[in-house]
């Protein structure tokens, strides 16, 4: 994402009407690192090759969760 974009009137209009969950919600969906841990998540997961309890649990505490949203 353009470094141009984060500075965008509608941008920082959309971010500062956002509660405090809102705004983790756009960070994590902005960090490629989050995505790409989210993804692997998700394909273990769908292999069931690891307890899915177990890793929605290191996912949700590696990243300071209070929830797992994870798809089985």
């Amino acid at each position: 994402m353009p470094t141009s974009f984060w500075r965008s009137p509608e941008l920082r209009d959309h971010i500062s009407r956002l509660d405090r969950s809102g705004f983790a919600v756009e960070f994590l969906r902005r960090n490629a690192t989050y995505r790409r841990d989210h993804a692997r998540l998700q394909r273990r997961i769908a292999r069931r090759d690891v307890d899915a309890d177990a890793e929605c649990a290191a996912f949700v505490r590696r990243w300071g969760l209070c929830f797992c949203s994870c798809a089985r």
